[in-house]
């Protein structure tokens, strides 16, 4: 049949007079219409409930390609570098290891404050105290203060700190007071210095 003649006799039907009840009797070009429609039909059903799907799938798993792509260029990256990683985390535990050499333990304080006395001394400067405060914990170490209180000229002074920090055993000052030793006049000057010193804290770092 052509197509203008099954146009034509479509046009030519009622669709009002159609038995519902026997699609058997309509007339060829409607059952073609009908058949058509319902492939349409059946098509467009299983696109939306297959095709779809799959496609939602499928983006599923191109995300999942770019996510593992990514892991997988740096697990990479991290494995050409472990022989250097390696090497720097060898080199940090040395550097570690002589820190807490400079640490001081309990017995080797009283012994620090002969160097840091001696260090005064040399430097020409009185001391009018020196004496240790009560210990600070910290997480991984404990802070040792040591409240130092001494006289003599500003050079000297700046010697004696100079002299103090570069003391082998790790010492840090803080909370400076400068004021003139004599009220009355004089070059002599009072400083008032904290310095702390530290100690490895084996407890807090079991915790």
């Amino acid at each position: 049949m052509k197509a203008s003649e099954w146009l034509q006799g479509l046009r030519s039907i009622d669709f009002n007079d159609l038995d519902t009840s026997n699609i058997g009797s309509w007339p060829p070009a409607v059952k073609t219409l009908c058949g058509a429609l319902v492939m349409v039909l059946i098509l467009a059903l299983g696109y939306y409930f297959f095709i779809s799907d799959m496609e939602n799938q499928l983006d599923l798993k191109r995300e999942e390609e770019i996510t593992l792509k990514e892991q997988f260029a740096s697990k990479a990256r991290l494995s050409a570098n472990l022989e250097l990683y390696t090497q720097q985390m060898k080199e940090m535990e040395n550097t570690f290891g002589v820190l807490l050499r400079q640490l001081p333990s309990d017995t080797e304080v009283p012994g620090l404050l002969e160097d840091i006395t001696r260090t005064g001394l040399g430097s020409g400067l009185e001391f009018e105290e020196i004496k240790l405060l009560p210990e600070v914990t910290q997480p991984f170490y404990i802070e040792l203060p040591i409240q130092i209180t001494v006289t003599g000229a500003y050079h000297d002074l700046a010697t004696f700190v100079s002299g103090v920090a570069g003391l082998p055993r790790i010492v840090t000052l803080h909370d400076f007071e400068l004021a003139p030793a004599n009220p009355e006049g004089g070059t002599k000057l009072r400083m008032s210095i904290l310095a702390k010193t530290y100690r490895y804290n084996d407890k807090g770092l079991e915790k």
